[in-house]
């Protein structure tokens, strides 16, 4: 059976003042859609995976939040890590739990602050490769091609002199690449083998427990060892001793970048990961001066290549700003160039 497991720790902070480490950016209805990005990132497995069947691993600061926006969602499939350990480790614990329920289980991993626009086609993708690791032990990642030359996302590099006998829009990686610099990454979007990494992944549950205990055999005891009190009440005890024994790393460097099976499916369906004003902006629908605006009472004068994210109640105006960030959230506000915004992480 299919489930779905949504990585939903982190603390997205560089969505100030709309986003804090308190209520990170999943959790925060980004787009003005009265849907947080959690939750557009379950509702987009609609048909594909039912609630019952949907886990998320969080922080334990942010377990009530996923309750209260995912109420679908069994609250002992809301597993909570006690410290950030990088994905690997969250990969493998939601592993052996789910196996420990269901061993034959085929997953999807989603991170929860992406956007995606075109539904439909990524639901397509997203079942044509459930198809294919549920009769394989082959690892699947979605690559997004590329638009720009992003020096903000990770590049995997595709072996395309031909496609998986089984789906032809499949193929084997050749590399992982970490995010490059602009020089590097415009050579990458020269070529049409070369694909940002969206941090989703497909596989059955067997293949990523045994690849997991082959590559990282240290972390794999750590969750192999706690198999007898996984859906007791002990669990979280348990979790809350071992999980800080496991390395930070991250699945590409724990997994990824060491196994032989590992593919890449090139996708196109309008995605973003979110991780910046600046993206927020590139698949928002800009008015005729590329402006921006998000929230109910926003007017713009003389300004341009703007992006203006207000939803309280109050009237905004601006006046003579191009290429600036305005937001606000509780009182709180941030007037930005966009092209300065990488140097605020937080306040």
């Amino acid at each position: 059976m299919n489930h779905l497991v949504i990585m939903a720790g982190g603390i997205g902070s560089r969505f100030w003042p709309m986003s804090t480490e308190d209520c990170p950016k999943q959790f925060i209805d980004v787009l003005g859609c009265g849907k947080t990005l959690l939750q557009l990132a379950v509702e987009r497995f609609a048909g594909i995976c039912p609630p019952e069947r949907i886990w998320v691993v969080t922080s334990e600061r942010y377990a009530a939040l996923v309750h209260e926006q995912l109420p679908d969602v069994p609250e002992n499939h809301i597993l909570r890590e006690p410290v950030r350990r990088n994905t690997a480790p969250c990969i493998a614990y939601v592993s052996w739990r789910i196996k420990a329920e269901d061993p034959q289980a085929n997953i999807v991993v989603s991170p929860s602050d992406h956007i995606v626009m075109d539904v439909r086609e990524f639901q397509r993708v997203i079942k044509s490769a459930l198809s294919f690791t549920a009769e394989s032990d082959s690892i699947v990642t979605l690559g997004m091609k590329p638009t720009r030359p992003e020096t903000g996302y990770g590049y995997i590099q595709a072996d395309l002199s031909m496609g998986c006998p089984r789906n032809r829009e499949i193929y084997r990686v050749d590399t992982f690449h970490e995010k490059p610099d602009l020089e590097t990454a415009r050579k990458y979007i020269s070529r049409n083998n070369y694909f940002w990494n969206s941090g989703l992944f497909l596989f059955r549950v067997t293949t990523i427990v045994n690849a997991l205990r082959i590559y990282q055999p240290e972390l794999s005891c750590i969750f192999e060892d706690l198999l007898p009190i996984y859906g007791t009440p002990q669990e979280q005890e348990a979790i809350n001793e071992h999980f800080p024994e496991c390395p930070s790393i991250s699945i590409d460097y724990a997994v990824m970048e060491k196994a032989d099976e590992i593919f890449v499916f090139p996708a196109s369906f309008g995605w973003s990961d979110l991780g910046t004003w600046g993206s927020l902006r590139d698949q928002s629908v800009a008015d005729a001066n590329n402006n921006v605006c998000i929230g109910r009472n926003i007017q713009l004068y003389e300004t341009s290549n703007c992006i203006v994210h207000t939803m309280g109640e109050r009237k905004v105006v601006v006046q003579g700003l191009d290429g600036y960030i305005v937001a606000e959230q509780d009182g709180q506000l941030l007037i930005c160039r966009l092209s300065e915004e990488q140097r605020i992480s937080k306040f």
